[in-house]
C-alpha cells in the first residue's frame, strides 16, 4: 500500500486520470482491509484479557460472555478469510444479478419469485444495497424474471457463488390434487463495470423499444412508455428495466446493464474462457442445478458443487445462503492453488 500511495505524490499521477483513479481505487479498498485486519487484532487481545480475568475470578457469567465474544471473533475471522480468497479481478466489484423462471409455467415463475425474495433477504441481513431493476411479472403468479443492481464491497466476489441453476421439489400450492412438482429457475450473475471502462457500442448494433410498464406504479405506468427493452443485435444480448419513472433514466439503467453483460461476454473472449462459461449455462431443466430444494417428502436444501446441505429449509429461504457460498468459494479457491 505504501508504494501504491508513493505514486499519487508523483507529480505527473492525474496526467493518466484512468490510471490514478485505479491506483486510488486500490488504495481505498487496501485501507479497508487493513483496517479490518487491525480491528480483529484489537478484539483478540480483549479477549486474551477477559480470558485471564474469568481464569482469575472463575465468575460464571464472566465466562459465558466469554464464550459469546469468542464465538462473535471466530465467525468475523471466518468472513475475513474468506474475503481474502476474492482476489479475482472483478470480485471487488458491485454486481448484476438476473433471475429467470425455466420450464414449468407458473410453478417456473413462483419459484424465481422464490429465489428474488431469498436473495433480497441475503443483501439485506450482509448489509448490501440493492434495487430491483426489472421484473417481469408471471401470467397467473410469481415472475418470469427479475434483474438486481447490487452495490458493496465484493458485491460480485460472493454473489458469483450463486450462477446457475436452482432446483425446486414441493407439492404445488397451485395444483388442486396436491402433486408434487419439481420447478427450475436461473440465476446469473455479473459484475457492474466502472463508467471509465470503455465498451463500444455502436448505434447500428442495438434496437430499443419502449412499452407500458407493468406491476405497481399508478396511472402513469399505465398511460407512458417509459419501460426501455434493448437489443444487441451482434450478440442477441437483451437487457430492459422499468423501474424508473422517465424513460430517460430506465434507458440510461438499461445501457449501464447492457456494458455490464457485454464487458463480461468480451473478458471472456479475450480470456479464452468463453466456451467454458458457456458450458455452465445449462438448459434451465433436470440435470444441470447447482443447487436443489427439497420441501417434500422430506425439507432438505443440498448444493451439488460442495455437498454442503442443510434441513433447515425456510432458514435458507429466509436468506441464510452463508454456508453455501462460503464452501463454494473456499472450494474454488483452492482449484486454483
Amino acid at each position: 500500500m505504501a508504494e501504491l500511495e508513493a505514486h499519487t505524490n508523483q507529480p505527473d499521477f492525474w496526467k493518466d486520470n484512468e490510471k490514478a483513479q485505479e491506483i486510488l481505487k486500490q488504495i481505498t479498498v487496501l485501507k479497508k482491509e487493513n483496517e479490518r485486519w487491525q480491528s480483529l487484532h484489537n478484539e483478540l487481545q480483549e479477549l486474551k484479557t477477559l480470558t485471564n480475568l474469568a481464569e482469575e475470578e472463575g465468575d460464571p457469567a464472566l465466562e459465558s460472555e466469554l464464550q459469546t465474544h469468542l464465538s462473535e471473533l471466530q465467525k468475523k475471522i471466518r468472513d475475513f478469510e474468506l474475503q481474502t480468497v476474492l482476489s479475482g479481478e472483478d470480485d471487488s466489484k458491485n454486481a448484476i444479478v438476473a433471475i429467470h423462471a425455466g420450464a414449468g409455467g407458473t410453478e417456473a415463475c413462483d419459484w424465481a419469485n422464490m429465489l428474488l425474495r431469498m436473495y433480497t433477504r441475503w443483501l439485506e441481513n450482509k448489509g448490501f444495497a440493492y434495487q430491483v431493476i426489472d421484473l417481469q411479472p408471471g401470467e397467473e403468479a410469481g415472475i418470469k424474471s427479475a434483474t438486481i443492481e447490487v452495490k458493496g464491497d465484493y458485491a460480485y466476489g460472493y454473489l458469483k457463488a450463486e450462477s446457475g441453476v436452482h432446483r425446486l421439489v414441493r407439492i404445488s400450492p397451485f395444483d388442486a390434487n396436491k402433486r408434487r412438482h419439481t420447478s427450475f429457475a436461473s440465476v446469473f450473475v455479473y459484475p457492474e463495470i466502472e463508467d471509465n471502462i470503455e465498451v463500444d457500442i455502436k448505434d447500428d448494433d442495438i434496437k430499443i423499444d419502449t412499452y407500458r410498464a407493468s406491476g405497481a406504479g399508478g396511472q402513469h405506468v399505465n398511460k407512458v412508455s417509459s419501460a426501455v427493452r434493448i437489443t444487441h443485435i451482434p450478440t442477441n444480448i437483451v437487457v430492459q428495466c422499468q423501474n424508473e419513472r422517465s424513460q430517460h433514466k430506465n434507458k440510461e439503467m438499461a445501457f449501464k446493464i447492457l456494458r455490464s453483460r457485454l464487458y463480461q461476454l468480451y473478458k471472456e473472449k479475450e480470456e479464452e474462457k468463453l466456451a467454458v462459461i458457456q458450458s455452465q449455462k445449462k438448459k434451465i431443466e433436470w440435470g444441470s442445478q447447482i443447487r436443489s430444494y427439497v420441501f417434500h417428502p422430506y425439507n432438505l436444501v443440498k448444493d451439488h458443487r460442495t455437498g454442503v446441505e442443510t434441513g433447515n429449509t425456510q432458514k435458507v429461504m429466509d436468506g441464510d445462503l452463508d454456508q453455501f457460498i462460503n464452501a463454494f468459494l473456499t472450494q474454488k479457491s483452492g482449484d486454483n492453488k
